[in-house]
């Protein structure tokens, strides 16, 4: 039978709670994934994993804060030997947790044309998109020795029976909804009804949602959900917007965003009382040269500075690194 439809907001009693001691936390995801064009049209071959060793050097950074970062792999990166070399001490020893993204156009089977539209998993035939889960979900498994437990689709694209793939697969936790966006223009989902609290899709509790965080900022914030969509064709008037201080969207990630944009987001999320902040980048910004945010070694020192500032306001903030673990471990059962 199939389950939730993870396109439609939750209802008001699904949110989650969690024990007592969890308090406010945050959690660091990491796209995991091939180098490619941003700016080029999606091509199944043309993509490369040169950046993927640097994973090691992040980890470690992360290391030295307690963090415990989660690398949501998709196929090039779990067929690669750097992935393992990178992180897989990090994972055995449980300071690094591996969950599964999927790149329809670049996992196995290769059935579908390559089109923007078909770059949503959810938009494929289900037994096609249920093929490509099962068979990524394994490659990680064999790769990494554990069994990944979360889950973010590529390009956020879910469909009407994602959700009963990841029951099948022993996905405890979906983190594929960015609030507070749209992709339909596109041919994606359309997430900014949704909530950014975590809940359960099911009434079985058997899969909760992770909703990635992005917060409105200024006077005009509480509106913004009623002010953005008619301002996606003019781009201009956000900027003017964010710039007099009266509306801004800040999605808690490095790229694109300031650090001082990230705390006043942060700041907000906290004041709110959200119960898990959730940050979230693309590895291959770990390398100069291979996303439109590091260019050069000065752009890579200004990520590392920024995660820097964040952990650091956060440990102020009193708000705590968890991990996929953690958070299934105090979720409590409605």
């Amino acid at each position: 039978m199939p389950g939730p439809n993870l396109l439609e907001p939750p209802g008001p009693h699904a949110f989650a709670s969690f024990g007592k001691d969890f308090g406010q936390r945050f959690i660091v995801t990491v796209d995991t994934e091939e180098e490619f064009d941003w700016s080029a049209p999606l091509d199944r071959e043309k993509h490369s994993v040169a950046a993927v060793p640097a994973l090691r050097k992040f980890q470690q950074f992360c290391e030295g804060f307690g963090v415990i970062p989660s690398y949501l792999i998709d196929w090039p990166v779990a067929c690669s030997s750097f992935a393992p070399e990178a992180i897989g001490d990090a994972v055995s020893r449980g300071t690094a947790e591996v969950g599964v993204q999927l790149h329809p156009w670049v996992s196995p089977p290769f059935v579908e044309e390559v089109t923007e539209f078909n770059s949503f998993a959810g938009n494929l035939p289900f037994e096609l998109e249920r093929e490509k889960l099962h068979t990524l979900r394994d490659r990680i498994e064999s790769a990494f020795g554990v069994a990944p437990q979360i889950y973010r689709a590529g390009r956020y694209g879910l469909g009407p029976r994602t959700a009963e793939i990841l029951c099948e697969c022993g996905i405890a936790i979906d983190t594929s909804v960015r609030a507070r966006w749209d992709y339909s223009a596109a041919g994606g989902p359309n997430y900014r009804e949704h909530p950014l609290r975590p809940y359960w899709t099911d009434a079985e509790q058997s899969l909760l949602e992770l909703p990635l965080t992005t917060v409105y900022w200024g006077p005009l914030r509480q509106v913004g959900n009623v002010i953005y969509p008619h301002l996606w064709r003019a781009p201009q008037v956000r900027g003017v917007l964010a710039r007099v201080g009266l509306l801004e969207r800040i999605p808690l990630t490095p790229e694109g965003i300031t650090a001082e944009e990230a705390l006043r987001g942060v700041d907000i999320a906290i004041d709110e009382g959200l119960p898990v902040l959730v940050f979230s980048f693309h590895s291959p910004s770990l390398a100069p040269g291979h996303t439109p945010y590091v260019r050069n070694e000065a752009d890579l020192d200004a990520l590392y500075d920024w995660w820097r500032a964040l952990f650091t306001h956060l440990a102020k903030r009193g708000v705590k690194p968890t991990s996929v673990a953690d958070i299934m471990a105090s979720v409590k059962p409605g």
